[in-house]
């Protein structure tokens, strides 16, 4: 994957595959036996790139799966201690709500193409968080994480936008690791305790299963915002190694609360809530790089086995043109042969 940011001033769909109508074979026997073994090329080309995928989303998915529980339960620790923070009384940077004038929107795409329309659904989603973000006339800085998306936001919204920014680039390639996501997180760290940008939000493709994904938006930072009810990230669970849509969500506590008496802190909270921020960031972007890239997969693995669905009716369409057109041939050729017997047996008188 290939990473980037770029920062402008700014002052919609479900989609439902339908098989494609084959037009009319209209070609000579040489040509269709030609296009007969292009098709079953590619035939086993597709096929070929969908086992591929099918073996490549399986250990995506148990990434997810496996990776959703310490993220649930460090979530749920950071909330405790945010909790004690503001009954204390106490603030931090990146707890503290602050008045919005800038929004940073880490976009996760694919390296990639051949995935159905993986990538457009991501980029349009961000695009109209974006247009939203306009709407409010809020400055907005596009954090692009993939060579799709970077090559959307460069090249297109370069020539509508002038002001657009090309920062840097960073590869990411193959099953994404803590270190990746790490320098990812160094970045939104930096952008946000700088003042530069007052919120962060991620937006993805949320994986629910091999024939369901959808791109979502989470709010990363401030914290305070993190625990809302309406935060994707919260609403998948795994149950017995599979995925499941639940409204498992942690939820704030109210006013007066008494916080876990499993929970306590024998160094002050705020060194804690320091230490696990990193780790905090480092989980949630690499939570939604996983989650980005096993949806990539299953709609790359549904792509080409509808491709090689498409390749088989396609062959035995063009084997059944190939076989009419060989045998009408064949039968011309006959009726030349007793045409010219008979126009060579003599008549008789």
């Amino acid at each position: 994957m290939q990473f980037s940011y770029f920062m402008f001033s700014l002052s919609k769909s479900n989609f439902s595959p339908v098989r494609p109508t084959l037009p009319p074979v209209r070609c000579g026997i040489r040509e269709l036996r030609q296009r007969i073994h292009t098709v079953q090329t590619t035939q086993k080309i597709t096929e070929a790139m969908k086992l591929v995928a099918a073996a490549r989303v399986r250990r995506a998915q148990e990434a997810v799966v496996n990776g959703r529980p310490f993220a649930s339960n460090l979530a749920e620790m950071l909330n405790d201690i945010t909790q004690r923070l503001k009954s204390d009384d106490v603030s931090t940077p990146l707890t503290d709500v602050r008045p919005v004038k800038t929004v940073a929107l880490v976009v996760f795409t694919g390296d990639r193409g051949l995935c159905g329309g993986f990538n457009k659904w991501v980029i349009k989603k961000a695009v109209t968080r974006i247009e939203e973000l306009k709407k409010l006339n809020l400055e907005c800085v596009v954090i692009s994480v993939g060579k799709k998306g970077n090559s959307f936001f460069t090249h297109n919204y370069e020539r509508k936008h002038p002001f657009v920014k090309v920062d840097s680039f960073i590869e990411i390639g193959g099953f994404p690791t803590a270190k990746e996501a790490q320098v990812i997180a160094d970045d939104i760290f930096s952008l946000f305790v700088s003042e530069e940008v007052d919120r962060v939000e991620l937006v993805y493709t949320r994986f629910v299963s091999l024939v369901r994904f959808e791109p979502v938006v989470q709010t990363l930072l401030p914290l305070g915002e993190v625990y809302d009810v309406k935060d994707d990230v919260f609403r998948l669970s795994s149950k017995a190694g599979k995925l499941a849509v639940e409204r498992d969500v942690v939820r704030l506590r109210k006013e007066g609360e008494v916080f876990s008496p499993l929970m306590e802190f024998e160094q002050d909270p705020v060194l804690i809530l320091d230490a696990m921020l990193p780790l905090y960031l480092n989980s949630q972007i690499l939570r939604a790089l996983q989650e980005s890239v096993a949806s990539e997969l299953a709609a790359r693995m549904g792509a080409m086995a509808s491709a090689t669905d498409n390749a088989v009716e396609l062959g035995k369409r063009l084997s059944v043109e190939y076989n009419r057109e060989r045998q009408a041939k064949i039968t011309g050729e006959l009726l030349e042969i007793v045409a010219g017997a008979e126009a060579l047996t003599p008549i008789d008188l």
